[in-house]
């Protein structure tokens, strides 16, 4: 195995996951505070890697490039190919929508920075797919060769960060612990390490080298969640919960914890690190969720790796998203609320379903074996029940004291 496609498969897998949490889990990891947000962490990150490596063994069971589609096909029957397919679409699509949704912001900035000229947010939505899909077109090497320069930026930003940040953390913040709105956190923090999509993309990168794509999948996973830790202490350490740019205030504008951060200190390097921050954490995730839904596209629907088939797969990819953005403005919106019942299914239950089918290695034949991905299963129906639940709203007295404050 070559030393740059093991170094790329890491930066693949803890770039997918760190640009999808890092904004978004000091927000809601605040209800709850820092140590029991290290608590949720732990389970999710521990649970999340188990299950990757159900992803793995059923991936390397089969011949050839295969993805979700064939592998839920050819364990699950008809039923889970239909899963596979409604959930995996609502869950990518949605994504790769809000990914381009969030950037078109800060690409009005910048063009407006740079040139003077302030375009519409219409006409920067259509940047983040036209400068990046020409890398999912050339699949996993092209996206490999732009993720290390995007993970490049995002490393320096998050250092420049964590360099200005310590002198304005306050430990008393750090010390804010209330247990029972924990569980709230979990969707999300769920849905952040949802780096199983990379999988099958990385199988075939790696030319299906089980001991390094396990390597791959712990240290890619490792490095994102020493990364959530420090960017959980830092915001949480320097934010207050109150106040008109205190976290509770962003949680219900629903935006990201670099806003009120840039707000509170007036700084204009923490400003400046902060707009790149979120740039290269959107690309980053962006790179690894178009990549792979361009593949689960082209397995599933059998699309000829040519040119032209290429040029389909990547119209498959990005047009849906750009026009339910224009069209359907909240139906993104919703699928993203209930993206942690869609990883439950895709990358926690159905993996462990297929896994138990799995007749090599004979570890899931076994009596432990059978005893983890039955509390695996257990554990992705608990998930779904609360997620709903949760955006039912039958949760709500968990934070209720924090909105009145």
């Amino acid at each position: 195995m070559k030393i740059n496609h093991f170094v790329g498969g890491i930066f693949l897998v803890s770039g997918t996951t760190i640009g999808a949490g890092m904004l978004a889990l000091p927000v809601m990891g605040s209800f709850a505070g820092f140590i029991p947000s290290l608590f949720i962490f732990a389970i999710c990150w521990l649970v999340m890697l188990t299950t990757a490596y159900f992803f793995l063994d059923v991936n390397l069971s089969l011949e050839g490039e295969v993805n979700l589609i064939s592998m839920a096909k050819n364990f699950l029957g008809p039923w889970g190919k239909m899963i596979s397919w409604i959930f995996y679409l609502l869950l990518l699509y949605s994504l790769v929508a809000a990914y381009i949704s969030g950037s078109a912001s800060l690409f009005q900035t910048a063009i407006s920075h740079l040139t003077g000229y302030q375009i519409s947010l219409s006409l920067a939505r259509f940047i983040l797919p036209i400068l990046f899909g020409i890398f999912v077109y050339f699949g996993t090497l092209g996206v490999d060769l732009m993720n290390r320069f995007m993970m490049f930026g995002l490393i320096l930003s998050y250092l420049l960060l964590i360099g200005f940040l310590p002198p304005h953390i306050q430990s008393s913040l750090l010390l804010h612990i209330d247990w029972k709105p924990t569980l709230i956190a979990l969707p999300v923090v769920i849905t952040s390490f949802g780096y199983h999509i990379i999988i099958p993309s990385l199988t075939t990168y790696m030319n299906h080298d089980k001991k390094h794509l396990r390597l791959t999948l712990l240290f890619g996973s490792i490095f994102a969640l020493v990364f959530f830790i420090i960017w959980q202490a830092l915001t949480l350490g320097t934010l207050p919960i109150e106040g008109k740019n205190g976290i509770i205030s962003a949680w219900d504008q629903g935006i990201s914890v670099t806003v009120p951060l840039t707000k509170m200190i007036k700084s204009r390097w923490i400003q400046i690190s902060a707009q790149y921050f979120s740039f290269f954490a959107i690309v980053t995730s962006f790179l690894g969720v178009s990549l792979s839904l361009s593949d689960f596209l082209t397995d599933g629907l059998k699309i000829k790796k040519s040119w032209e088939g290429r040029l389909i797969a990547i119209g498959l990819t990005f047009i849906p998203p750009l026009i339910f953005l224009f069209t359907f403005k909240r139906g993104f919106i919703v699928a993203l609320e209930y993206a942690a019942v869609f990883i439950a299914v895709l990358l926690i239950l159905l993996p462990a379903l297929m896994a138990w089918h799995l007749k090599k290695p004979k570890f899931y034949q076994t009596a432990l074996g059978r005893f983890l991905l039955s509390f695996t299963i257990l554990f992705a129906l608990f998930v779904i029940l609360f997620s709903l639940l949760n955006e039912w709203g039958y949760f709500k007295s968990f934070i209720s004291a924090y909105e009145t404050i």
